[in-house]
């Protein structure tokens, strides 16, 4: 089986064909980068993404605050870790940077704010 691909990994969104055996890679064409090779593998094999949402703020100026995963997380556990945001309530004061979970669903992955609420 072929998929094709449109790689993210730099700027050059270079068009991808992946051949797959038996759920395994064999072969990737098209990549112009060494990580085009890797984008592909593991798109394939074990899709990842980067979360952006918002945290419920417990006694803040503001209702919610904006967060961002310190990094990739699993594309078939984001539904799992919405639901774990979702449930959360940092309290207020938040400060950029602050972790407001750690280690979520533990995937080693941490959810941090990207602002700031200084509270009521």
């Amino acid at each position: 089986m072929k998929k094709n691909l449109i790689c993210v990994s730099c700027p050059l969104g270079c068009p991808i064909e992946v051949e797959i055996e038996n759920g395994e890679v064999v072969a990737v064409i098209g990549n112009t980068c060494k990580r085009g090779d890797s984008y592909a593998r593991t798109e394939i094999t074990n899709p990842m993404r980067s979360l952006t949402t918002s945290v419920k703020v417990c006694g803040g100026v503001h209702p919610v605050v904006p967060v961002k995963s310190s990094g990739p997380v699993p594309k078939g556990k984001m539904f799992d870790c919405m639901e774990a945001i979702n449930a959360a309530c940092a309290k207020a004061p938040v400060k950029i940077g602050d972790v407001i979970i750690k280690d979520i669903l533990g995937l080693g992955v941490d959810i941090i704010a990207t602002n700031c609420d200084e509270g009521k």
